[in-house]
């Protein structure tokens, strides 16, 4: 079975790979590879030049995998930094428009002062392309910073970012991709796709945490105001010694994703077929979600409860984002989506790399219990306990 990687529980079955994915092992060699280095990557000497190759040799993968320029890839400590930064570096003289069911790091990370619209979604959790051109050819105007998310990661919902690139292309916005949830899971191309910018982390590819990247569009060095200003490392755009076992591992880790990608999409419709067979909703059915991803809701049960029986039965999934100090609350994606009561009511089911079926099999017989047991549950305000 798949150990939790809290507390060690080795016949604990993970299926919260959206909130962090297992380390690969492959990954885990990379970093104590890169940790083996004495050198600074900014030091000239010959221990320094060996960090600093490891660390190029890093940046060049994860570029080249998504479609970037080395030079115009900026390591940061993870998907919330990167996206704070393209929201600081691109916003002044734009308007930023965010979409409703972006994820606290952008409808948080909004310079304070600048003007911000927000992008309404359909009912199955997509942008609202109608509106979002209404808004870019809004006449005299500003021109727009776009910051959409590739994939929610609550529902796996996919934004339709063909048709956003399109648009933003066509009305002069700069659109930034927060690719978190997406990098590794489907195919993500920067320039390819008509991205001006993407943030991506590595702890969601099975690599480890604290390291992410900022990629920038440009064949050159791009300008971007540092948020940590340093001694001028990532060519002035990050300031501070690079994480260099994190990043080796991010690189290496994504390069397995990659190249091995996980087929999740009949594991995952399995155990939703059983879900709705039991009670439940899937929340985003209607639109294209990412494979691995399941956000289900079960009517009349809160998410606290379920999330509670669930781990007590030994299953690791959640409710909402898992960044948000350990609350479970009303999910702001799903009131958006115009689900209300179900906001509070809903769980996710994310599925790692390494899930395996019969783990699978055990939630769905393990779901099928929660639900069956809604009749014998006490009623309380915003659903029974």
């Amino acid at each position: 079975m798949l150990p939790s990687p809290d507390d060690g529980a080795v016949n604990a079955v993970y299926l919260d790979a959206n909130a962090t994915e297992p380390l690969r092992p492959s990954a885990a060699t990379a970093m104590l590879e890169a940790a083996s280095l004495v050198g600074n990557p900014s030091s000239v000497h010959a221990q320094g030049r060996r960090a600093r190759a490891l660390l190029e040799e890093a940046r060049a993968v994860v570029a080249r995998r998504l479609d970037a320029d080395p030079l115009n890839c900026v390591f940061t400590s993870g998907g919330t930094e990167a996206n704070v930064q393209a929201l600081h570096g691109f916003a002044p003289g734009r308007r930023i428009l965010v979409g409703r069911t972006e994820h606290d790091a952008v409808r948080k990370g909004v310079p304070e002062g600048a003007l911000v619209e927000w992008l309404e979604v359909d009912s199955t959790g997509q942008v609202r392309l109608d509106l979002l051109e209404e808004t870019l050819a809004r006449p005299h105007a500003l021109p727009a910073l776009v910051c959409l998310m590739l994939a929610n990661n609550e529902t796996g919902v996919l934004h339709p970012m063909a048709e956003v690139a399109r648009l933003c292309a066509r009305y002069g916005a700069h659109l930034h991709g927060d690719a978190v949830q997406a990098v590794g899971r489907i195919d993500v191309a920067l320039h390819a796709q008509g991205f001006g910018s993407l943030a991506c982390s590595g702890h969601k590819l099975g690599g480890p945490k604290g390291a992410g990247a900022l990629l920038l569009a440009g064949p050159a060095p791009r300008a971007l105001a540092p948020l940590f200003v340093g001694g001028g490392q990532e060519q002035g755009r990050r300031g501070g010694t690079q994480a260099l076992p994190a990043i080796a591992g991010m690189a290496r880790a994504l390069e397995e994703a990659l190249d091995a990608p996980a087929d999740h999409a009949s594991l995952r419709d399995r155990f939703e077929k059983a879900a709705c067979q039991a009670g439940a909703i899937v929340c985003g059915a209607g639109a294209p979600r990412l494979a691995n991803t399941s956000c289900l809701a079960l009517p009349g049960l809160r998410a606290q409860g379920q999330l509670m029986r669930l781990d007590l039965e030994g299953f690791c999934v959640s409710a909402g984002s898992a960044c948000s100090s350990g609350k479970v609350a009303f999910s702001h994606v799903l009131e958006a989506m115009g689900l209300k009561d179900l906001a509070g009511q809903a769980i996710r089911v994310s599925l790692p790399w390494n899930v395996r079926q019969d783990d699978v099999e055990r939630f769905a017989a393990a779901y099928g219990r929660l639900a069956a047991g809604r009749a014998n549950a006490v009623p309380v305000a915003g659903g029974m306990a």
